[in-house]
């Protein structure tokens, strides 16, 4: 067990953050406390409610990172000028749902019920998942000036259509109803077929 003197402010927080996504990946969230969480990043019962209150505010500051890292992946992917408009757009179809069959139990308490529905979600939670909902209104606004997805539909409804049917691909392979991880990377180009071909659609 290593010894919390080891530790400054912000790297506990970050050992406890890292610690607790290792939980939650391998045996669920259920299986999370933050006393269970203090006896794997070997510190006293007591260390991890000096960053976090509860489980919740755990809970939502794994949710906060998810969206960070959602943000940086599909930013670095929207932003590579030297790839044409229409292989971002699928390679961020395939980014969005791919993160999700990864990273099933962190996408849940990005997207799920579990902090958005019971109102469980803290100040931190928002400030970080607002702007990434916003991030996807620009990208749908630019997809659709480069001629990706119709440009008779308002941008927002679009924006919403869209996310809807990523997040409907990823509900069906994380619960295992429909798919399954061998057909990821059909789904996704389908997907990318579909809503091009309904742009190129109405050119004509």
């Amino acid at each position: 067990m290593a010894n919390s003197s080891k530790y400054h402010h912000g790297d506990l927080r970050t050992a406890l953050l890292n610690a607790a996504n290792a939980i939650i990946e391998e045996h669920g969230i259920d299986a999370l406390s933050l006393r269970k969480l203090a006896e794997v990043v070997g510190v006293s019962r007591t260390a991890p409610y000096h960053h976090f209150k509860d489980k919740n505010a755990l809970l939502c500051a794994i949710a906060a990172k998810g969206f960070d890292d959602w943000h940086t992946s599909a930013k670095t992917i929207f932003e590579q000028q030297d790839k044409a408009p229409g292989l971002r757009f699928r390679e961020f179809i395939h980014q969005y749902v791919g993160y999700a069959a990864r990273h099933p139990q962190v996408y849940e308490l990005m997207f799920g019920r579990t902090l958005w529905h019971s109102h469980q979600a803290t100040d931190l939670l928002k400030e970080v998942a607002y702007p990434c909902f916003q991030y996807q209104l620009t990208m749908t606004r630019t997809w659709q000036e480069f001629g990706l997805l119709p440009d008779d539909q308002d941008a927002l409804r679009l924006a919403q259509v869209t996310w809807s049917t990523l997040h409907g691909i990823a509900r069906l392979l994380i619960d295992g109803i429909y798919a399954d991880a061998s057909h990821v990377a059909e789904m996704c180009d389908c997907a990318a077929e579909v809503f091009m071909r309904s742009a190129t659609s109405r050119e004509e």
